[in-house]
């Protein structure tokens, strides 16, 4: 009673009742405070999920799905892919990636409603209705508490007095202290069955957030799903798409790619010095202006055949050439062969080593010793002219030979070059020398039909006579009725 403990102002069964009472109240007071902080975490996690949707919380499903910025970003799509056309591959990826956005819209929109039925509207009703409502409980057991204090303190008083008037009256406020107690106990047990059912259901609460994250995995694989759908339908199409940069990208690709026998740079940087390069000083030597080259090759990149502007200017196309080589992921003699190369250029004796080169040569893959023999039957032909333009096979074999074959090592391209350049310019220049014998067959430089054939030199002395030359191929290279030395013609 000096603690102001009310129970044993409830019940005169002694210290044990008080006791169990003040355990229960104490119980009940840490539940509260429990129920409180469920409340207000419950509450901001409601409020930073609902943040986290991009629609409208509350509208129809057809209304929500326009607002989504998926669709948006779906219909720019497809209208730009309309505007630009089939033609385009731009256009063409814009309107598949559209109709992929669109459908990942529709999955974000069931996502969303799902997670408003499963899991918000369930948090907001624990967070701003069951709990406040029992804390609500909470505070009326408070007031009818004081009532009931109230009342037994004015008949305590009254009972005191023996009139006959104060007797009646006393009997009056025994019932409300009776009543008042009723009314307290019921609120009291309503208030801990409420309590006690919160506290047993924390699991069922817990579950909301197992909920969420299963409904999160399903939308993300539903996602997936859509996706993996579309993949290969615009992997197909880009890799269809033939009109992709020759620079930079490997020399099987670009020919597979492009239905081409010998790489479009090569080809047309070939015919365009062919028309005007040919008697040009120092070509492949002198450098060209970086934005008339820039302009080349992205020309070259366009696959265009419209390079008549360039024709005045072979040093950029010799630059292009140049650059093509040097750009392409492996080299066009073959990382594979570098060794092989490397230890035919030191064979000593001169013949000896013409044949252990030729052996290299043919172990090349199909495409990359067609496009060297192209190569080479040029830089031959250009060094015909060497009188004029300054550029014999040694010249040639220097400028040029870095970029045609290097080592697979690591460090930048200039370094690798300057590791294997007197190497490279032994393989290069009897290679050049003698290329009528490493590559007998004529060669059809306008090989496409794309570029127009350049007039014919009026007069070429050849300053390196091959026909003097008696070789013959490794017997393992031979039928029998090849026994014996081949003469080049």
């Amino acid at each position: 009673i000096k603690t102001g403990c009310s129970c044993m102002l409830l019940h005169s069964k002694g210290l044990s009742v008080c006791k169990w009472s003040c355990v229960f109240l104490s119980s009940r007071a840490q539940i509260e405070r429990r129920m409180e902080m469920v409340r207000v975490v419950s509450h901001n996690t409601h409020k930073r999920m609902v943040t986290c949707l991009q629609g409208h919380i509350g509208t129809d499903a057809e209304k929500r799905h326009k607002k989504l910025p998926l669709t948006a970003l779906s219909q720019a799509m497809v209208d730009g892919g309309s505007q630009l056309g089939e033609e385009s591959l731009i256009g063409k990826m814009m309107e598949v990636c559209g109709e992929a956005e669109n459908r990942l819209a529709s999955e974000l929109l069931q996502h969303e409603v799902q997670i408003e039925k499963d899991v918000l509207d369930p948090l907001n009703q624990l967070a701003e209705v069951d709990i406040p409502n029992i804390l609500k409980q909470r505070k009326q057991l408070a007031r009818l508490v004081l009532d009931y204090d109230s009342a037994r303190a004015t008949k305590s008083i009254i009972s005191g007095t023996n009139t006959q008037a104060l007797t009646a009256k006393a009997d009056l406020l025994k019932e409300e202290v009776d009543e008042a107690m009723n009314k307290m106990e019921l609120c009291k047990d309503q208030l801990a069955a409420d309590m006690y059912s919160f506290f047993s259901k924390e699991g069922d609460y817990a579950r909301y957030y197992v909920m969420l994250l299963e409904a999160q995995a399903d939308y993300h694989r539903k996602s997936l799903t859509v996706l993996e759908s579309v993949l290969p339908t615009i992997q197909a199409q880009q890799d269809s798409w033939t009109e992709k940069p020759a620079f930079g990208t490997g020399l099987e690709e670009h020919l597979k790619r492009s239905s081409r026998e010998i790489a479009l740079p090569l080809e047309a940087c070939v015919m365009m010095l062919l028309e005007t390069g040919m008697k040009e000083e120092g070509l492949f030597r002198i450098a060209a202006g970086a934005s008339k080259l820039k302009k080349l090759k992205a020309a070259l990149d366009c696959s265009t055949s419209q390079l008549e502007e360039f024709y005045s200017d072979p040093h950029a196309v010799a630059g292009a050439l140049k650059s093509y080589l040097r750009e392409l992921p492996e080299p066009l003699m073959s990382f594979q062969l570098y060794d092989e190369w490397i230890q035919a250029s030191n064979v000593s004796e001169p013949d000896k080593r013409l044949q252990a080169l030729w052996v290299v040569c043919d172990q090349l893959p199909k495409n990359n010793k067609a496009n060297l023999r192209y190569l080479v039957k040029f830089l031959s032909k250009l060094a015909q002219d060497s009188e004029v333009n300054k550029m014999t096979p040694s010249n040639i074999a220097i400028v040029l030979g870095p970029n045609m074959l290097w080592a697979k090592t690591e460090g930048t391209l200039a370094e690798m070059a300057a590791a294997t350049s007197v190497h490279v310019v032994t393989i290069i220049e009897p290679i050049i020398q003698h290329a009528d014998w490493f590559f007998p067959e004529d060669v059809e430089f306008n090989v496409s039909g794309m570029f127009a054939m350049p007039t014919p030199p009026s007069n070429h002395s050849m300053e390196y006579d091959c026909s003097t030359i008696e070789r013959k191929r490794p017997g393992s290279m031979v039928g029998p009725e090849n026994d014996n030395p081949r003469k080049d013609r």
